[in-house]
């Protein structure tokens, strides 16, 4: 984990985004969370914050107003403008919120678990990235085409050009921009030391994405993990 504190000191250097992406009005926000090996970590601490959570969303939202949500709708229309149907392949944060409206609220595993739980409170799209099984820097940038991409629940994609991706300095995509991510770098029970990423749209401003980066990062410390003070932003 060592390494994993010493990133700190570069944060901002971490990640950027690439000019061509960048003119699709994207934007990020992220910073390093470490600690015990996620297999090890007691989940129960969160059922109270899962509580709340659900009790916000059900007297705030209902699966009719909650796609006129201006967040939602920005998520939506990004979609749209890089050809994915939303109402088809949900934003990530939406589909969360909608789950717990049905009465249901998954649990994969206590890190990605808190991920889950301030996406669902801000609605933005999270991204946690076991930073042991990446090459800094990352980069998101448009794909060139003939890229492979090993969705978490997947098998082995090709994708065209024109995509938003997150990719590492060896090249490989961690992240189909804002929505699948690698099983490459996924938590798992191992994990000590992830990437806490904000994914932006035209709609969803900056300081929303820090304060998405740091409920997570709250969250992460009831579990025993430690966090780098700042948040970094691109571009």
């Amino acid at each position: 984990m060592g390494d994993c504190v010493g990133l700190c000191g570069g944060l901002d250097g971490l990640v950027r985004v690439d000019g061509d992406a960048a003119g699709l009005g994207v934007r990020l926000a992220w910073s390093i969370s470490w600690g015990p090996p996620v297999g090890g970590l007691d989940g129960s601490v969160l059922e109270g914050e899962v509580e709340r959570l659900l009790e916000e969303l059900r007297s705030r939202y209902s699966l009719e107003t909650l796609r006129l949500e201006p967040r939602v709708r920005a998520l939506r229309d990004f979609y749209w403008r890089i050809g994915v149907d939303p109402t088809k392949t949900r934003p990530s944060s939406e589909a969360l919120v909608r789950r717990a409206l049905r009465g249901r609220w998954p649990r994969v595993n206590p890190v990605v678990d808190a991920g889950n739980i301030a996406s669902a409170k801000t609605l933005v799209p999270i991204g946690l990235y076991d930073l042991e099984r990446a090459r800094p820097p990352l980069v998101l940038r448009l794909s060139r085409g003939g890229e492979a991409f090993r969705p978490i629940g997947g098998g082995e994609d090709v994708l065209p050009g024109g995509l938003p991706v997150l990719v590492d300095a060896g090249g490989r995509v961690l992240h189909l921009f804002p929505h699948r991510d690698s099983r490459d770098t996924m938590v798992r029970p191992e994990t000590r030391c992830v990437l806490v990423l904000a994914a932006g749209v035209p709609g969803l401003g900056e300081g929303l994405l820090v304060e998405a980066v740091r409920e997570t990062q709250r969250l992460l410390g009831l579990l025993g993990w430690e966090s780098c003070p700042g948040v970094a932003r691109a571009p």
